[in-house]
C-alpha cells in the first residue's frame, strides 16, 4: 500500500490545485490575465450584439464554443471508462510498471488508489464540462431573446450586455477549471513513477499555467486589442 510519503504527495497536489485556483481568482479581479481581458471582450461582443440586426454570427459563436466543450465532456467520459476498466485489472499494471521501473515496488493497492486519484480528477472535469455546457446554452437563450438595442436605453443596453456577459465568463470559467483539472491531472500521472517526481510535475503544471494566464503572448495581443 501507499506510504507516507505517498500521502504528503497526495496533499501537496490537492493543495497545489486548490490554492493556484484560488489565487488565479484573486488576481483575475486586479492584475491583468486572460479571464480579465476575456471579460472585457464578451462584454464589447454582448454590447455589439444588441445592435445587430442578424444575430446568426452571435449563435454560431456559441456554437462553436459548445463544440469545443462537448468534445473535452465526451473525451473525459472515454478516460473514464478506461481508468475504471485499468482499475479491474491493477494487478497487470503492476506487473507491467515494475518491468517499466524496476527500482520501484507497487503493489495492486497501490495502483488502484493512483488510479482512483485520476478517477476523481476526470469526473470533476466531467462535473464541469457539462456545466459549462449548459451555461454555454443559456447564453445561446440571451441572445435569441435579446431586444433591439437601438430602441433600449443606453443604461438598459449596458445593462444587459453585462448580464449576458456574465453567463458567458461563467461558462468560460467552468470550462476553465475542467482543463485545469485535466493539466493537473498529466501531473498525477507522474505519481506511478515516484511521488517526489509527482511532487515536482504539480509545481511544473502549476507554473506554465501561471505563465499561460498572466504572461503569455495572447494575453499581450488580448490587451492590445
Amino acid at each position: 500500500m501507499a506510504n507516507i510519503i505517498d500521502f504528503i504527495a497526495v496533499f501537496w497536489f490537492f493543495g497545489l490545485w486548490v490554492g493556484y485556483t484560488l489565487f488565479a481568482k484573486h488576481r483575475a479581479k486586479s492584475v491583468s490575465c486572460l479571464s480579465f481581458e476575456l471579460r472585457r471582450k464578451r462584454n464589447d461582443w454582448m454590447q455589439n450584439m444588441l445592435l445587430r440586426d442578424n444575430k446568426m454570427a452571435d449563435v454560431g459563436l456559441i456554437s462553436t464554443l459548445e463544440r469545443n466543450v462537448t468534445f473535452f465532456a465526451s473525451s473525459t467520459l472515454l478516460i473514464l471508462a478506461g481508468l475504471l476498466t485499468a482499475m479491474a485489472s491493477a494487478d497487470k499494471l503492476s506487473v507491467m510498471l515494475t518491468n517499466l521501473v524496476p527500482w520501484a515496488s507497487y503493489s495492486e493497492g497501490a495502483i488502484q488508489l493512483k488510479l482512483l486519484l485520476l478517477t476523481f480528477i476526470f469526473v470533476f472535469a466531467f462535473f464541469q464540462f457539462t456545466w459549462s455546457l449548459r451555461q454555454y446554452g443559456f447564453c445561446g437563450v440571451l441572445i435569441g431573446a435579446a431586444p433591439d438595442g437601438r430602441a433600449m436605453a443606453a443604461e438598459e443596453q449596458q445593462l444587459y450586455a453585462n448580464r449576458a456577459a456574465k453567463v458567458i465568463d461563467q461558462a468560460g470559467h467552468s470550462f476553465n477549471y475542467g482543463l485545469r483539472a485535466i493539466y493537473f491531472s498529466l501531473s498525477a500521472l507522474a505519481w506511478f513513477i515516484d511521488p517526489i517526481l509527482f511532487m515536482v510535475a504539480s509545481v511544473l503544471v502549476m507554473l506554465v499555467m501561471k505563465q499561460r494566464e498572466f504572461h503569455s503572448k495572447v494575453l499581450k495581443a488580448l490587451k492590445e486589442c
